[in-house]
């Protein structure tokens, strides 16, 4: 079992990564694994006995590059706002909301990892980010100028679950952004493309080397 102290996680993510730049977004860099890094190795059975859930922030899903790029690209749609990143993982999306000038990020994730990774993360790029470990779908979305979610639509019931929850933060007068690569049950209407890239990505990750990854926004 890995400790589960803030010293002990941030030790573990340090430790099983190695500090790169995603391909898509050269200018961050991220504690992430590859092949040569310890946690790429382990299978999910190896992980459940050191008591770890799957790593989603040890690696940067194309989905989050794409939104991470369309951020950097496009500052004025977080600059000065106050952003929250849904379900964060290693903090790529929150990571560039800052870098472009948001004015306050918070980062959301119920693994207790990502809050170390994020950590990180935000550290390695000189940025301040703010973490938060609750469920958020279980109530109303807090009162941000800016909702990004990244990566959200790999399981029916918790896509639905999102996307509702989403819909509910933009009727609350929020921005939606959304990053997907073609996730099976991602809405196919009802959003505004934004962009298109193509994602740079690994076959151990994704089905193929390059992803065509969108932005969508709630319209």
């Amino acid at each position: 079992m890995i400790g589960q102290s803030p010293q002990a996680r941030r030790a573990f993510v340090v430790g099983n990564t190695r500090l790169q730049a995603p391909p898509h977004t050269p200018e961050l860099k991220l504690h992430l694994a590859d092949e040569i890094t310890p946690i790429w190795k382990l299978t999910e059975e190896e992980l459940g006995e050191l008591g770890l859930p799957p790593p989603f922030w040890a690696f940067a899903w194309a989905g989050g590059q794409a939104l991470a790029r369309y951020l950097l690209d496009q500052p004025d749609e977080v600059a000065g706002k106050r952003v929250l990143d849904f379900a964060t993982g290693s903090g790529i999306v929150a990571i560039a909301a800052a870098k472009a000038g948001a004015r306050e990020v918070v980062a959301n994730d119920v693994d207790g990892f990502c809050e170390a990774a994020v950590a990180a993360n935000a550290e390695a790029n000189g940025v301040a980010v703010r973490f938060e470990g609750a469920d958020l779908l279980g109530g109303a979305p807090p009162p941000v100028d800016v909702v990004l979610a990244a990566d959200i639509c790999y399981e029916r019931p918790l896509a639905e679950r999102v996307m509702a929850w989403l819909s509910a933060a933009q009727a609350a007068g929020a921005r939606v952004l959304i990053g997907d690569p073609g996730r099976t049950y991602f809405p196919k209407s009802g959003l505004v493309r934004l962009a298109e890239y193509s994602v740079p990505t690994t076959r151990e990750l994704e089905d193929m080397e390059v992803k065509r990854t969108s932005v969508w926004a709630l319209p």
